[in-house]
């Protein structure tokens, strides 16, 4: 069958778009999403975290390697202190310390939940002084032992920005700022700061996110890459800069994409 040039061409422009959409669709897209795991154990987790009554709550967004000991060592030595539990005694004293803009630099933090089990470690750095402002993360074991034989911890780091009420449930609660990447940085560079950390790589997270909620109903957006640090032994401060593994190119390149999306956001 003669074909009109015309015809031709159009129908070699459409299959060469049909092709081009297969593998961006089915190749480069997904490529870019995933990467290879430094720590395998952790590819199949889920990477929210969620509130008493089920609601997905803060995204995972940090993560550290090492014992219980090298944890509690390194985030007093960066700066961040350990929350006290929620008592009633401890609610009151939150209470009176917000109004009474007092400060209190380990106040307690409502419980998220991991895989059915309520943070194991929870530090605050303060940001002004009252508590109804200040830098926190959670902490959940995830692995028993790593690549390296030390235990595995995922963390949620997020900014208290104000106390408010829940737009899910109506409960007092503090309520988040959007930028969750940038309290995933202050708490890696605060660490390494403090020579806290021998290694830093990426893991992948609940993946890039513009409209995510938490458990309060609060907007955030983030890259969705978990930031890992691996801690150095007994205490000893590293006096070099963490070795760093570096994503795979087609990560950095989504990330580097991505960053400015964020910021064009935050402005």
């Amino acid at each position: 069958m003669n074909w009109h040039p015309g015809r031709r061409r159009g129908f070699q422009l459409l299959g060469a778009l049909v092709v081009a959409y297969f593998g961006l669709a089915y190749v480069l897209l997904p490529a870019l999403w995933s990467h290879h795991e430094h720590e395998p154990g952790l590819a199949s987790l889920p990477m929210v975290t969620r509130t008493s009554t089920g609601i997905p709550g803060d995204a995972l967004n940090v993560g550290l390697v090492g014992s219980e000991k090298d944890v509690l060592r390194a985030l007093q030595s960066a700066g961040w202190f350990p929350a006290d539990p929620v008592t009633f005694r401890s609610s009151i004293a939150i209470v009176g310390s917000v109004v009474l803009d007092r400060p209190y630099k380990d106040a307690p933090v409502s419980p998220l939940y991991y895989q059915g089990k309520r943070e194991q470690f929870a530090f605050e750095k303060p940001d002004g002084r009252s508590p109804d402002r200040r830098h926190h993360v959670r902490f959940w074991q995830a692995l028993d032992a790593g690549t390296d034989g030390r235990p595995v911890w995922l963390g949620a780091a997020t900014y208290d920005r104000g106390v408010g009420l829940s737009r899910y449930t109506a409960q007092v609660t503090h309520h988040i700022g959007p930028d969750i990447d940038a309290e995933r940085d202050l708490l890696m560079h605060d660490l390494t700061a403090a020579g806290m950390l021998d290694a830093v790589f990426q893991i992948s997270g609940i993946g890039p996110t513009l409209f995510g909620r938490n458990g309060g109903g609060d907007p955030y957006y983030t890259d969705g890459e978990i930031d890992m640090g691996s801690l150095v032994a007994g205490g000893v401060k590293r006096t070099e800069p963490p070795a760093t593994l570096p994503p795979p190119p087609l990560v950095a390149l989504k990330d580097q994409i991505w960053h400015g999306v964020g910021n064009a956001i935050g402005q």
